[in-house]
């Protein structure tokens, strides 16, 4: 047995033992976004077109992360419109900020590992670039999503006279308490994974600014920077969405009763 495959297993076990059924939901969904992931990967391999891939893989992977890890509806319909909204608008924000930054392929340090091979694939590395700074931010959005619009359902079912303003302004408080530790999450998940390139960075003594420079860096950052601007709009466009679903909302909480 692989490590791997261990790990994944403990991982499992424990899933079930906390969650229970929904635990075991939770894991499958893991799963099927693991093939969804390496089925974007062939497709663009076939250069099917990344953009296309982007959205169609991005839209499967947050039904099936949302619908998935919860089954009220009125909490998990709010929070895929709103990802939805989210993750078209880093489309455009990113590749943007993609052309600009130029970042896109391999940097100096991957010469040495690349050594004797083509990297003339026939696909837009920039395009690449984008479809994987997209995908790197589907978690943290469908996080942030679902806590605000779970809160919200729990306030219009407390308050079902509440107003759209209270809802923005209640979506806003619940959002708050999230984005601290959202932020820290993501920095220190970015942190973690590229230590040892800090590590070889101050080896061979680099420069502050050969730092803030280099491609590698800068790629990582963009896509950090990125999942906390998608944090930072998830916030108040999932207490818009809500606000918008009230009636419905609250028309589904008369029926239950």
């Amino acid at each position: 047995m692989s490590t791997i495959t261990a790990l994944g297993l403990v991982l499992m076990i424990l899933m079930i033992l906390v969650g229970g059924k929904q635990g075991w939901t939770s894991f499958l969904s893991l799963l099927l976004n693991f093939g969804f992931l390496y089925f974007a990967i062939v497709l663009i391999a076939f250069h099917v077109p990344p953009l296309f891939v982007t959205l169609t893989t991005g839209t499967i992977i947050l039904a099936v992360t949302i619908f998935m890890g919860e089954d009220d509806l009125k909490t998990t319909v709010t929070a895929f419109y709103a990802s939805l909204i989210v993750m078209e608008i880093l489309l455009l924000l990113i590749i943007g900020v993609e052309h600009w930054a130029m970042v896109q392929g391999f940097g100096p340090e991957d010469s040495e590992d690349l050594e004797g091979m083509s990297i003339l694939i026939g696909i837009s590395y920039l395009k690449v670039a984008v479809t994987t700074t997209i995908l790197s931010t589907l978690g943290a959005i469908a996080e942030a999503a679902m806590a605000v619009a779970a809160g919200l359902t729990e306030v219009l079912n407390a308050h079902p006279d509440i107003s759209t303003a209270q809802i923005m302004k209640s979506g806003m408080a619940i959002g708050g308490q999230i984005i601290g530790t959202t932020f820290n999450t993501l920095f220190f998940g970015f942190f973690g994974g590229f230590l040892t390139l800090f590590i070889w960075f101050a080896g061979l003594h680099y420069s502050f600014g050969t730092i803030m420079n280099n491609k590698i860096f800068v790629a990582e950052m963009i896509m950090v920077l990125t999942s906390f601007i998608g944090v930072l709009l998830t916030v108040p466009i999932t207490a818009w969405i809500m606000g918008l679903r009230k009636k419905t909302i609250v028309d589904s909480f008369s029926e239950n009763k």
